[in-house]
């Protein structure tokens, strides 16, 4: 996997399946709840995602079942995989703290600046 930094719902697929295996349906469900209802994961989409994330090693099949005449996966992180969403939340950790800073950095600014105007 490249240092290139991963796309929202691929850091939300990742993170769902960080605490426990989970099938499709799951997935969809907890991606929606981890992202406050922002993303919402087609049928299509999430099963193209998912193919693309075992390609990749990020995620391996947990389990099959046949459930209502249906094979039913069961998907998990991967070791590689908790690896990558590890780094990526580093990253996002790191330039939250940045942003943060810069905002302080610019409302102290701003004030310093008001304070100036009115002397």
């Amino acid at each position: 996997m490249s240092e290139r930094s991963l796309q929202e719902p691929t850091i939300l697929l990742l993170t769902a399946l960080a605490d426990a295996p989970k099938h499709g349906y799951a997935l969809m469900q907890e991606v929606d709840t981890i992202s406050s209802g922002r993303v919402r994961l087609r049928t299509g989409t999430l099963y193209g995602a998912l193919d693309r994330l075992l390609q990749q090693g990020l995620i391996r099949i947990d389990s099959e079942e046949v459930v209502d005449g249906r094979m039913r996966r069961t998907y998990a992180l991967s070791d590689n995989g908790r690896e990558v969403l590890e780094a990526e939340a580093e990253r996002l950790q790191a330039t939250a703290e940045e942003a943060r800073r810069r905002l302080s950095a610019g409302r102290q600014r701003a004030r310093i600046q008001g304070q100036g105007a009115g002397a």
